[in-house]
């Protein structure tokens, strides 16, 4: 297992001290912070020996206490968007805070990836827990949250668990943005990517499912191949990818499988992603302006990155025929997503 460090990273004023800790294996460094659970930095071997870090970011806590684009958290209660920021549980209406165009995103204007976690080390890796108090950002219950980074090898699992003393919509995942040319490289054009699912989610101009479930067959959505990125951007309407990919139906057994492959041929790194969620929302960076100055003094461009947030299908709450996305008193929330950095 990995080597585990933990040092101090700061002090919020009012809220308490941020560490940092560290995860060593023979290839792989990855830095964790517990301001959001976020991922500060992923630092892997290319195929000439070269050690690039691989996802965005900011040098100091500053940077983090603001990360309007959320650079490497664990987003939640609910990732990815809800509809008008609205949705009904137990005949009761529920209102969020609007902070995406007219819908809610990633949890609220506070959501997990605005708060300090309690942390403590595991064999390789550190286990980040949260109390959500009942009508936190809105959303009934009190969750008790954990998020569990390992580090084995090549390998990065995140173990997702929570429970709600109220039924309360839940979607946990990590937005961490890569570059496997090395953050601060201008794009992700060079890229070659495969996502193993036969269908997708079409969007409305608000970037909410239509309700549809389509067939990525002869689509730019068809990724079931490796394709470089950007010949493929050029064919899929608006800025860029930012959809869920479907891994599986409602119903299905959430078992863990391989669900995307990423290679950059220049440095030979590939990452390999496998999760037991049902969906994986593909982002190639569409709204990031270059105006985020980032580790290094970095300057992050659109598409200089790409996301594979694996999750439960957005606006799930409000889909009838989507996964089931409310976690009842009694039930456990239990999801793993691994991401495994190799050469080629």
């Amino acid at each position: 297992m990995a080597l585990v460090l933990m040092e101090e990273f700061g002090e919020v004023p009012g809220e308490g001290r941020v560490k940092k800790w560290t995860l060593k294996s023979s290839n792989v460094t990855v830095e964790i912070i517990t301001l959001g659970c976020i991922i500060t930095a992923i630092k892997c071997k290319g195929k000439n020996g070269e050690v690039n870090d691989v996802v965005l970011g900011y040098d100091d806590l500053d940077g983090y206490l603001a990360n309007p684009k959320y650079f490497g958290a664990v987003v939640g209660r609910v990732a990815n968007r809800i509809a008008k920021g609205r949705f009904v549980v137990d005949g009761k209406d529920y209102q969020l805070a609007i902070n995406n165009g007219p819908n809610a995103l990633h949890g609220g204007l506070r959501g997990f990836s605005k708060v300090i976690w309690a942390s403590e080390g595991v064999e390789g890796g550190v286990r980040l827990t949260l109390t959500s108090p009942d009508g936190d950002q809105n959303y009934p219950g009190e969750v008790q949250a954990s998020v569990t980074y390992t580090l084995e090898g090549d390998t990065l699992s995140i173990q997702y668990q929570a429970r709600s003393t109220r039924t309360t919509p839940i979607n946990l995942t990590n937005h961490s943005y890569f570059n496997l040319a090395g953050q601060g490289s201008a794009d992700i054009y060079d890229h070659e990517v495969s996502i193993s699912a036969p269908t997708y989610l079409p969007v409305d101009d608000t970037m909410i499912p239509t309700g549809e479930v389509r067939s990525v067959e002869s689509t730019p959505f068809d990724l079931r191949r490796p394709v470089l990125i950007g010949p493929r951007l050029k064919e899929v309407p608006g800025p860029g990818f930012d959809h869920n990919f479907c891994l599986s139906s409602p119903g299905d057994a959430w078992t863990e499988r391989v669900c995307a492959r990423v290679f950059h041929p220049a440095s030979g790194c590939v990452l390999e992603v496998s999760t037991t969620q049902p969906g994986v929302q593909f982002y190639t960076a569409n709204f990031l302006d270059g105006s985020f100055k980032g580790k290094g003094g970095a300057s992050y461009p659109k598409h200089s990155a790409f996301c594979l947030e694996t999750q439960n299908w957005p606006d799930a709450v409000n889909q009838a025929l989507f996964p089931d996305s409310l976690l009842r008193p009694g039930e456990e929330y239990r999801h793993v997503t691994r991401f495994t950095f190799s050469t080629a």
